[in-house]
């Protein structure tokens, strides 16, 4: 039986006024070498006030039932924005959204694609191959339009990739205006970090970017070719993700893809076949700089019917005041997404996607830090700023908005924080801090990970391109300072091994399924020691006299210089 919102709200009020008992230190009450060295007492006290267990009630309730998986756009994703504004409020945080609340409204199109929709692939000779939805391809029109008909020729364009910096041009200013785009997922294979950052996985392999450069060649459609090691994740995610009603911030008439589109690998295999051409053999010429596009012997014929649906969803803020009469206009910014699948109409079995992970997890680390730094008996120079976003799933939708429309100009945000998925599995003794390194404050965040006896390691899965897939993306692409909090693999008691199956068997099994469930046996430890560590990180950040920047040459310090300039520029 699903819960009224009221009795959601008499939980976050019961949730507010327990009396928790918070550990001193660690799990077991021991403190890492050298925790404190560093930290004032104020800091230190709020440090050590962060509770495993208030965040382990914040999940269960987030990642319930009556949350309906906190679905964009639906009941359960207003009912966890609602709950995380009350949190705010008794934690005494100034509001920071519209109108003197804590609810900044993201105008979104709801868009669900229908049975009625057709997708072949039709090769110059021979049959057509009409293909079955979320089977053998999913699609979506970002037109924003009910019905949208493609009947194109389709061009193979390698990796879809344009990269001056690289010397990389997979369209050959070959005109591919009313085409539709054949590409394959992720980025040329590199193992020096000069080109395509190696290992490291650059926005050019994200999908996000391959549509989005697909729509500025005025292609009419793209379609991504699956393979479960390019992708990083199985075609299970691909078909959950796409199966329900996607969104999108409002077109206002800019030009969109009329299919964006993925398909399974094998069904381009046969496709490409007989149109008299070889997929392997094409994914081995993508690899090369002297790739050039390869017309092919094949069209999409398509009739995409949506379900379009305009609505608002909301982003909560909250604020906590500095001290210093200056730097109070700056702020520290922690986030943390806290939408999810939704719910499933029409799934057989259990079709509510709890998203417990991902990322009731990160939302619970945002509340413990929101209510450590209220509670501060001292509060640093710079303001500290806490967004609960929306429309990450959708594709970092609401940090998007955020950035674009920040509470305080996006030059004075000295530093974004965000927390994603913090796996709850034990006390963990490593941290990932991927994209720190590119900022100035990566010597403080060095100091800091010895502080608290963490070693940094790098991203454990580097192809999978997370830096560019979780919301302190969208803050750098406007210029703040911004990378995400996590631990690494290696937990105390535990081998790593061990560590690795648990990661392996959550993407395979739980990742963007309904699986992904609140238990009694999780271990909240990693996210206690996450927020202590993000905390003191962010409260030096937030006491620097000078602010945080970009490393000289890095991708997003343009974007940083841009915003300063245009905060210094006279009002006309």
């Amino acid at each position: 039986m699903r819960r009224s919102r009221t009795i959601v709200f008499l939980a976050a009020a019961a949730l507010g006024l327990s009396v928790l008992v918070w550990s001193q230190g660690r799990k077991g009450g021991k403190k890492p070498a050298g925790a404190e060295q560093e930290l004032s007492p104020a800091m230190g006290a709020a440090v050590r006030s962060i509770s495993a267990e208030r965040m382990r009630e914040h999940v269960r309730i987030l990642a319930s039932d009556q949350m309906e998986g906190r679905g964009t756009g639906q009941k359960g994703g207003d009912a966890a924005a609602e709950y995380i504004a009350a949190q705010f409020a008794q934690l005494g945080l100034e509001p920071a959204g519209e109108s003197g609340g804590y609810l900044q409204k993201v105008p979104l199109i709801g868009l669900t694609t229908l049975p009625e929709t057709t997708f072949a692939l039709v090769p110059a000779q021979g049959a057509a191959m009409d293909l079955t939805r979320l089977e053998d391809y999913v699609v979506m029109d970002e037109s924003q339009q009910t019905h949208a008909t493609v009947d194109a020729d389709l061009v193979f364009v390698g990796y879809g990739i344009e990269a001056p910096e690289f010397g990389w041009n997979d369209y050959k200013d070959q005109d591919v205006r009313g085409k539709v785009l054949l590409m394959l997922v992720n980025e040329p294979p590199s193992d020096d970090v000069r080109f395509f950052g190696g290992e490291a996985l650059t926005y050019y392999g994200r999908w996000t970017y391959k549509y989005e450069q697909a729509t500025r060649k005025g292609a009419v459609g793209a379609i991504l070719i699956h393979k479960t090691e390019m992708a990083s994740y199985g075609w299970n995610v691909v078909r959950s993700s796409w199966s329900g009603e996607r969104s999108r911030l409002r077109a206002d008439g800019k030009p969109l893809l009329k299919a964006a589109s993925w398909v399974q690998l094998e069904v381009a295999r046969k496709a490409l076949s007989a149109a008299g051409q070889e997929l392997d053999a094409l994914m081995e010429r993508a690899r090369s700089r002297s790739f050039r596009p390869v017309p092919l012997a094949l069209r999409l014929k398509a009739h995409v019917v949506t379900r379009v649906r305009p609505f608002a969803s909301s982003n909560v803020l909250g604020m906590v005041k500095g001290s210093d009469a200056r730097l109070k206009q700056e702020a520290v910014l922690y986030t943390a997404h806290y939408d999810h699948l939704g719910i499933h109409e029409g799934q057989e079995g259990d079709n509510i996607y709890n998203g417990a992970v991902d990322n009731a997890t990160g939302c619970a680390v945002v509340l413990e830090l929101a209510r450590a730094f209220a509670e501060a008996r001292e509060k640093p120079r710079r303001s500290i700023l806490f967004a609960a976003v929306t429309a990450e799933e959708q594709g970092l939708l609401g940090s998007e908005y955020l950035g674009l429309h920040p509470p305080i100009p996006a030059a004075r945000i000295a530093l974004n924080l965000n927390f994603d998925s913090v796996a709850p599995r034990g006390e963990p003794e490593q941290v990932q801090v991927v994209g720190s390194e590119r900022t100035s404050l990566f010597p403080v965040v060095q100091a800091t990970a010895q502080e608290f006896g963490l070693e940094i390691v790098p991203d454990s899965n580097p192809t999978a391109g997370h830096f560019y897939r979780s919301d302190h993306f969208s803050l750098a692409r406007v210029g703040v300072p911004a990378f995400s909090v996590n631990a690494g693999l290696q937990y105390k008691g535990r081998t790593l091994e061990w560590s690795k199956a648990m990661r392996d068997e959550y993407t395979a099994k739980r990742y963007h399924q309904p699986g992904d469930e609140y238990s009694d046996e999780m271990d909240f430890t990693a996210g206690q020691v996450m927020a202590r560590f993000g905390l003191a990180l962010g409260w030096k950040a937030a006491t620097l006299r000078q602010g945080v920047s970009w490393r000289p040459g890095d991708e997003f310090e343009a974007a940083r210089n841009a915003s300063q300039r245009a905060l210094k520029a006279p009002a006309r």
